[in-house]
């Protein structure tokens, strides 16, 4: 995420912030490489310019010329004033109304609307433990309607079918009283998405946002179109009083324009963002955490958060007694172990959280091997039966050929997984002797002197 605007702002506070003392002109000349890297980034001008004039007017300040450190105050400036730009904490919606509280949801044709109105169902029935119906009220195109019934099944949400034929508003009523019967919480209405801001659009959502008064109108837009994000958004909130606005696509977007654009131009928070295509991809937007991310200094409470969410935690619990019993470490219990990991967003998705990981180009390679390497690994396993997986020394020379067959690998490939589990067997003996996984991680930890990574980046399994 964002990565071309990380390694511009890295290469522009490299300098500044191994200086033991700073002046005017090395705060000056960095400025203006953060400038540089802000507009190469598409942020908007306007906001570019408020961004480095606040920098450079609390870096030539006391606070900064008084500091023992005044590199990393520096840098502290920089990420303080990112936040304040992007929002200064997370704004939660605002759901204390008498249910159903009724969300609508807008946005042009191709920013992934609908797809987000499931994202947004699933994110407010699993953390907010909200009963949530959908409803689409997108007459002009009726694969829109089928789609949000497909993926309101997905995710476990109430469907109020519509149709065509029907005038939106109408629908919008209609699915209003049934979630009063049906006792729901929330209401989501998807509304129709057109190729470019027009009058007729806007005078239809203006009339049914008139009729059905939601607690919350969310523009949908995707991040990648840079600060065209932000403009679009401005034009809907000129039509519309938007109370924030969801970011798609934001694993994606290299530059961040959009991330740093919207809140100052629309004056309306950002307050989700999606990270990927599955419907469990749509993250609070915690400014602070995204300037850091910016930053590369890491974002290790979203990662903590995601760990508890997605790891599983009886089997967390059944290996931990596996271990204890003294029984081994055998391959089934590895593959759980990639698929925790792929759970979490794969390597990539962890790197990007980790503090001095988030853009290094030879980092990003090894990193697309390791993940192909994962996969690989998924499929060998896949092949064998399960006495094997329990049992991998019975695997010999014609068990192996049949392996291999079955999952499209060579017979190297299949040896080096096998010497890799070793290995993992050995570290997790270690790790039952000594007394758990904490102690594990802080030796990860140390091994890599940063990052808490192992020498060469890798986890042990990848080496």
């Amino acid at each position: 995420m964002f990565e071309s605007l990380t390694d511009r702002l890295g290469s522009a506070l490299k300098g500044i912030t191994g200086q033991a003392k700073l002046t005017e002109d090395n705060i000056k000349g960095t400025v203006r490489e953060v400038r540089m890297a802000l507009l190469e980034a598409d942020v908007a001008l306007p906001v570019v310019k408020a961004f480095t004039d606040q920098v450079k007017e609390r870096a030539i300040g006391t606070d900064v010329m008084k500091s023992l450190n005044p590199g990393q105050a520096f840098l502290k400036i920089v990420h303080d004033e990112l936040q304040a730009v992007m929002g200064e904490a997370n704004e939660k919606l605002n759901l204390a109304t008498q249910p159903p509280a009724v969300i609508l949801m807008a946005g042009l044709q191709g920013a992934g609307k609908t797809t987000t109105v499931a994202k947004l169902a699933k994110y407010l029935a699993e953390r907010e433990k909200k009963k949530v119906m959908v409803v689409s009220a997108d007459v002009y195109r009726p694969a829109a309607i089928k789609q949000l019934e497909t993926l309101a099944k997905e995710v476990g949400a109430q469907f109020f079918p519509s149709s065509g034929d029907q005038k939106p508003l109408d629908i919008a009523r209609n699915a209003i009283d049934a979630a009063k019967r049906a006792h729901v919480d929330v209401l989501l209405v998807d509304t129709a998405g057109r190729l470019a801001v027009d009058e007729a659009m806007m005078a239809e959502i203006q009339a049914l946002h008139a009729g059905i008064k939601p607690v919350e109108t969310l523009f949908v837009v995707d991040a990648m179109t840079g600060q065209d994000a932000a403009n679009t958004a401005k034009a809907f909130n000129d039509a519309l009083p938007l109370t924030g606005v969801i970011l798609t696509k934001a694993d994606g977007d290299a530059r961040g324009g959009a991330a740093l654009s919207v809140r100052h131009i629309t004056g309306k928070p950002i307050k989700f963002m999606g990270m990927g295509e599955k419907v469990d991809a749509l993250e609070p937007f915690h400014p602070d955490r995204v300037a850091s991310r910016i930053l590369d200094l890491g974002d290790i409470l979203t990662l903590i958060e995601e760990a508890e969410r997605k790891i599983d935690k009886s089997k967390a619990d059944k290996l931990a007694k596996k271990m204890k019993s003294g029984k081994g470490f055998d391959l089934e219990d590895f593959l759980d172990q990639i698929q925790q990991m792929k759970n979490m967003g794969g390597l990539t998705g962890m790197l990007d959280k980790l503090p001095g990981m988030g853009n290094m180009g030879a980092m990003a390679k090894q990193t697309d091997a390791a993940e192909k390497q994962f996969k690989q690994m998924e499929s060998i396993i896949f092949s064998m039966t399960p006495d094997e997986r329990r049992f991998p020394d019975k695997i010999n020379g014609s068990r192996k050929k049949r392996i291999t067959a079955g999952s499209g690998t060579e017979i190297q490939d299949l040896n080096r997984l096998l010497k890799q589990h070793k290995q993992m067997q050995k570290m997790m003996k270690k790790v039952s002797a000594k007394g758990g996984m904490a102690k594990m991680m802080r030796a990860m930890g140390g091994m890599g002197g940063g990052g808490g990574m192992p020498p060469g980046g890798m986890p042990p399994m990848m080496r």
